[in-house]
């Protein structure tokens, strides 16, 4: 398989174990170059736990996890996997940019200075060059104007659209998204589904986003991934997940949350 054939995310038997509670059960998941997918699924079905998973930010208890063709967060050596060092797995985190549902921007910054922040201090790019680059961010998510404000002085939505453009600026490869609505009022979800939309179109990034938004999930994703109790019960595209679900489960949870 040629590396432009190849899956961006290529995720093989997910385990997960917090102490005897079992959270993800033998997950497999490929997410294509350019592709988004939106995981739904009721409360507590593992949803964050996979997306978290995918940049080490939680450990695996069993199978693997490549993207771009590299493990993740482990090395293979003797036939076993050995976790990486925290340090080799932030190296692997530069290319995986990840929006979470609270914004958790630097207070003393402005939104430019928040979303240069990374480039300069961790790609040690020049403060000009990153600069630049963070306006012309800004100004994608719609923000342009708004570079030397901070973060008190925003709405929420318009901080979640910093939050997004400064894991943009580390040009990653591939993007999470964990419920980046829920701490937002609903007239400010909009406006972050609009820049999520925006990029989606746009292509060339990989995309996964854990939402509990049905209508963005049938809009913009390739695919649909519908999990309950740590397992994928349904693949697919909008369609056939959202409007003719094969599975019970999802038909079941679909009539509660559309209702």
């Amino acid at each position: 398989m040629s590396e432009t054939d190849r899956p961006m995310i290529e995720a093989r038997g997910l385990d997960k174990h917090y102490g005897h509670t079992q959270v993800l059960h033998g997950v497999d998941l490929d997410v294509a170059r350019g592709e988004t997918v939106c995981v739904i699924g009721p409360s507590g079905s593992g949803k964050s736990t996979l997306l978290r998973t995918l940049n080490h930010l939680e450990d695996i208890s069993a199978g693997s996890i490549r993207i771009g063709g590299e493990l993740i967060g482990y090395r293979e050596k003797g036939g076993r996997l050995h976790e990486l060092r925290e340090r080799e797995a932030c190296r692997q985190r530069l290319d995986i940019g990840m929006v979470f549902q609270h914004f958790n921007l630097f207070g003393h910054l402005t939104a430019l200075e928040n979303v240069a922040l990374a480039p300069i201090k961790v790609k040690r790019e020049k403060p000009q060059q990153a600069r630049a680059y963070a306006a012309e961010l800004l100004a994608r998510v719609g923000l342009a104007g708004k570079e030397d404000v901070h973060p008190s002085r925003l709405s929420g939505g318009q901080q979640q659209r910093v939050a997004i453009a400064r894991a943009m600026a580390m040009r990653p490869q591939v993007m999470l998204f964990d419920e980046p609505t829920s701490a937002l009022d609903p007239e400010l979800v909009g406006e972050v589904l609009a820049v999520m939309r925006d990029l989606a179109e746009t292509g060339g990034i990989t995309m996964v986003v854990v939402t509990h938004e049905i209508g963005f999930a049938r809009e913009v994703s390739d695919r649909v991934v519908f999990m309950d109790a740590g397992r994928v019960v349904e693949v697919g595209p909008p369609a056939q997940v959202l409007d003719a679900p094969r599975e019970e489960r999802t038909r079941a949870f679909l009539s509660a949350v559309l209702r």
